[in-house]
């Protein structure tokens, strides 16, 4: 057994642990970038372990009624076909090195978006908040009613996701429950990773069948994966109420965008370029995000403040 494989997969199950997104977005590009895995076999060993894993964290859901289930099965209309196709468009284009590039730069696109998407996520949930905090808004009831359904573009967001997950084993997790958010913004928090949890494992199932199949999966890729990122994500779950989401959210984000741009074969000198640039960039842009809401400039200041507040 590969144990640096182990090791990296209980890490990036810390972070899904932490965060509730991330496997595919940083498992995928891990095995691609660090191990020189192809990344058909890299997406398909994925897909399978995710297919394993899923069903745990969505059975907590289901137990605790944070599901909506309409939303759930429209979402499956879509992803579960789609996802299937995906998996066959790459296929029909045949076994040699096109289909593996095409793979690899479809993954460094979604990667882009997806980390795009979490900006754009934080963004809007600080938005809320400042705009209740100044009364600017109501305050969201703690029983929030049912969201009406709304099918012909919740069904499109299935197709995309779905054939996102089968091409690149990204999107279950964050480009979803992204899109998800901006057609239910009522929706509670609890239900709206719930209900993502939920329609992932149907998506991803399909996917993982199609993958097994075509016969790409690498069962030495795939059983280090499953046993690690198991307990990984087990203790990340524990760390999450000592470490602040966000912040590992936005860090989160920082990879995946640098990891697109490795992807779509960004030369390394650029890809560390763009990583100080989005580092230094990005922090002090959502500082100013931040004071433009009436925050304090950096989230430590904003804590240390409640502190001395509450002393």
């Amino acid at each position: 057994m590969d144990f640096a494989l182990l090791a990296a997969a209980v890490g990036i199950g810390v972070v899904v642990g932490l965060t509730g997104m991330g496997g595919g977005a940083l498992m995928t590009p891990t095995l691609v970038l660090f191990f020189g895995i192809p990344p058909l076999t890299a997406v398909s060993s994925d897909v399978v372990a995710s297919a394993a894993m899923k069903p745990a964290g969505s059975w907590v859901h289901m137990r605790n009624g944070t599901v909506n289930w309409q939303l759930v099965r429209l979402l499956v209309y879509g992803s579960v076909p789609a996802a299937f196709g995906g998996v066959l468009i790459a296929h029909l284009m045949g076994p040699g090195p096109e289909v593996q590039a095409f793979v690899k730069h479809a993954l460094g696109v979604v990667l882009i978006i997806a980390s795009l998407g979490l900006f754009v996520r934080a963004y809007l949930r600080m938005r809320e908040y400042a705009m209740q905090r100044d009364g600017r808004a109501a305050p969201l009831p703690k029983d929030r009613p049912d969201v009406v359904a709304r099918p012909v573009p919740t069904v499109i967001v299935g197709v995309v996701g779905g054939l996102m997950v089968g091409l690149t084993s990204v999107g279950s997790g964050s480009l979803i429950i992204i899109a998800l958010m901006a057609l239910y913004p009522t929706l509670k928090a609890n239900q709206l990773v719930g209900t993502d949890l939920v329609q992932a494992v149907p998506l991803v199932v399909a996917a993982a069948i199609a993958h097994l199949i075509f016969g790409d999966v690498d069962w030495s890729v795939t059983l280090p994966i499953i046993l690690g990122s198991v307990p990984g994500a087990y203790l990340g779950a524990q760390l999450s109420s000592r470490i602040a989401g966000g912040m590992v959210r936005r860090a989160l984000a920082i990879i995946l965008f640098v990891a697109g741009l490795a992807l779509l074969g960004v030369s390394g000198q650029w890809v560390f370029v763009s990583l100080a640039v989005i580092a230094v960039g990005g922090t002090l842009a959502w500082g100013v995000a931040r004071r433009s809401m009436g925050y304090r400039f950096f989230t430590f200041q904003e804590r240390r403040a409640e502190k001395m507040g509450k002393s």
